[in-house]
């Protein structure tokens, strides 16, 4: 017997780092092929998920060293993070390289909006609360959903958590302090009061104050190849106070539930902008409120008519502030601002949902969304009239479900009104689109252990008001941005009974992607004023694989879970019929490859975790996929430990976590570098 475990203990510990040294050290599809998602885990019940889904949840997302949503987005395969370096740089999520705006956020079922831009920050949301992250390409498995849900290419959904009183408990209190090596402090609490047999109340908070300074290293080369600039500075403009302020308050009634929430955010943060020719100050600097309200209500009024409603109010304030900085004896002298924009977006949304069983194995649902967006800004010391854009959204989905003995088929249709009012400028043309999507899953065998799925969906996104009214740059006759997708995969959860591992599923997915009518910033007659204009076009192609396993030694939980990613989205843009010096080239910031890998031990009271990310060789911003553009492959690899005890009936954990613990130099943006090694320790006590 003893022999046996030894035996499984060391196969398990052998063949994994054998496969993160190859990974390391390769830059080619079979070294990124051998990466471990801990993270992504494949739903309970995978013919209910045609379409393609990855998840963290409960342990898994307290494992992780990760800091906020984004850091821990980047277990997901086909997902890349787009950090632009330190505590305060902004940090946005892009899936199969189809661009930021055309990724759904969504927080606790309402999307997270910013009309002006098209981007969320989720550098601004914690994990502290946060119960699970799920994301889908294309569409949920449901067609119990609003119609914001079917309008993004792919959708991320964070849940919140929701309280659980054990132990005929009436409040529970969590106490946590997060302090790192980089001066860097971080005290939160949340409280859950039970205030009747279907009433409960949440209320946390967290504070985070930084000075955000860490080391890097600066290193560039001419194209002859000889060295430009090699040298090691501190960064700086990475300051940050942050506070967060969310409450909740949940119910259930007959068949029934429902929920309301405040959330608030204010910060004052450094925007460390790029390390250039030995510039390594800036001044700029970014302000932020938010504060959005939403409630949601859902009922089964019959066995048939289901019905759900959700209402939300948000407001945005941001303030930018741009000025000139030099260096004058090595100390940073700011001589003054070149701009200072205050920006207030104001939403409203609200949207009714209805879902209707015509048989036991059909059911359709239609729903109505309706949304109001407003930009107001002060441009201090430019005068220029803005246009104090206003946006009315109204959508509609109609959607069946049809499940006929192996197959599933998942089919909608969206329709989408905009209508726009602006000052100064000509009423923008009013728009309507409608665009379909269609889901099929097939389980060959009783045992629903493999799923066959592929889809076909196409989507648009609206251009931001940034892309239609930002002075002397927008376009108010831009028209939308549509996106063809295409997939085709399968899901395989292996049966195991009494044999080595007590787990292992793999999932995986080939995919197509076509963008038209593609917004981008084309040159006109002077080089100082460009325009926006429809005119870019890419074609993307990838494969994404993920594989979860896990075995057990006697009181030794062991779990490994990898992923893979290989995609290619070339640029087929051309200007006025003539093609580009890029046409063909690999867009920017695209990986052919990445990959990430978690291992978990558990025992008793411990958790030993170690994680792993990798991004290949991509090309940055410039134009055109030369050797002097290529940003070079980078790695990370993680570690935290963590130990649970009790004191007086009081439930306290330690963390230790080390952060890039071979304190690698990379960049995720060209020109801004990321954090060297960082130590962590969180300390947290459960009344």
């Amino acid at each position: 017997m003893y022999n046996k475990k030894r035996t499984r203990l060391i196969l398990f510990l052998t063949i994994v780092p054998l496969v993160l040294h190859a990974q390391a050290r390769r830059d080619t599809v079979s070294a990124d092929s051998i990466k471990t998602l801990k993270n992504v885990i494949i739903n309970a019940k995978p013919f209910q998920e045609v379409i393609p889904v990855q998840s963290l949840s409960g342990k898994q997302l307290e494992n992780l060293a990760s800091h906020n949503v984004a850091d821990a987005l980047r277990y997901f395969a086909g997902t890349q993070i787009k950090d632009y370096g330190g505590l305060g740089g902004l940090k946005t999520v892009d899936v199969r390289n189809m661009g930021t705006h055309h990724v759904g956020v969504f927080y606790d079922g309402i999307q997270l909006g910013n009309a002006q831009n098209g981007v969320t920050d989720l550098g601004k949301y914690s994990l502290d609360d946060m119960e699970a992250l799920t994301m889908y390409n294309g569409q949920k498995s449901e067609i119990f959903q609003s119609a914001k849900d079917f309008a993004s290419a792919s959708t991320i959904y964070m849940k919140t958590k929701r309280p659980v009183f054990e132990d005929h408990k009436q409040t529970n209190l969590l106490l946590r302090y997060k302090t790192m090596s980089v001066n860097y402090h971080d005290p939160s609490f949340r409280l859950e009061q039970k205030l009747g047999d279907k009433v409960s109340l949440s209320l946390s908070s967290e504070y985070i104050r930084s000075n955000g300074q860490y080391q890097f290293r600066y290193k560039r080369n001419n194209q002859d190849g000889t060295v430009a600039y090699d040298t090691t500075a501190t960064r700086q403009n990475s300051d940050i106070k942050a506070l967060r302020i969310e409450s909740g308050l949940y119910g259930k009634i007959d068949k029934g539930s429902w929920d309301a929430k405040v959330y608030y955010y204010d910060s004052k943060r450094g925007a460390p902008g790029a390390i250039v020719e030995n510039k390594f100050a800036d001044g700029y600097r970014q302000n932020d409120q938010s504060f959005f309200t939403q409630a949601f209500f859902v009922k089964d009024f019959t066995e048939k008519y289901k019905f759900q409603a959700r209402a939300k109010y948000a407001y945005d304030d941001t303030r930018y502030i741009a000025r000139d900085t030099t260096s004058i004896l090595g100390e940073t002298v700011t001589e003054g601002a070149q701009s200072d924009d205050s920006y207030y977006q104001h939403e409203m949304y609200v949207s009714v949902v209805n879902m209707y069983s015509i048989l036991p194995i059909w059911d359709v649902s239609l729903s109505a969304d309706f949304q109001y967006n407003r930009l107001d800004a002060t441009r201090r010391g430019i005068q220029t009239q803005f246009s104090f854009p206003q946006r009315y959204t109204a959508l509609f989905s109609l959607a069946s479900s049809l499940r006929l003995g192996k197959f599933k088929v998942l089919g909608s249709v969206l329709g989408t009104q905009v209508t726009e009012q602006v000052r100064y400028n000509a009423k923008a043309p009013d728009k309507t689109e409608f665009t379909p999507a269609l889901f099929i899953g097939y389980t060959p065998f009783k045992q629903n252990d493999l799923t066959l799925r592929a889809f076909a969906k196409r989507i648009f996104r609206m251009p931001t008001f940034n892309d239609l009214y930002y002075t002397m740059v927008g376009s108010s006759t831009l028209r939308p941005e549509y996106m063809n997708q295409y997939d085709v995969g399968f899901n395989y959860a292996v049966p195991v009974e009494n044999g080595f591992l007590d787990k292992f599923s793999i999932q995986a997915d080939a995919y197509y992607t076509h963008t038209k009518d593609k917004i981008v910033a084309a040159p006109t007659g002077n080089l100082f004023r460009w325009m926006m204009t429809n005119m870019g076009q890419v074609r993307g192609k990838g494969i994404e694989s993920v594989i979860n396993m896990g075995t057990h030694i006697s009181k030794l939980n062991l779990a490994a879970n990898l992923t893979y990613t290989y995609s290619e989205s070339r640029d087929y843009t051309k200007f006025v019929g003539l093609e580009m010096s890029s046409y063909g080239d690999q867009i920017p910031y695209a990986p052919w490859h990445s990959g990430s890998a978690i291992l978990n031990a558990g025992y008793g009271s411990w958790n030993l975790n170690y994680s792993f990310i990798y991004v290949g060789k991509r090309y940055n911003g410039n134009v055109n996929n030369i050797k002097v553009n290529e940003v070079q492959p980078w790695y990370t690899h993680d570690l935290s430990a963590q130990k649970s005890f009790t004191v007086n009936h009081y439930r306290l954990k330690g963390t230790i976590e080390l952060n890039n613990a071979l304190n690698q130099h990379y960049e995720v943006i060209y020109n801004y570098p990321m954090p060297g090694r960082t130590f962590k320790f969180i300390i947290s006590m459960e009344l």
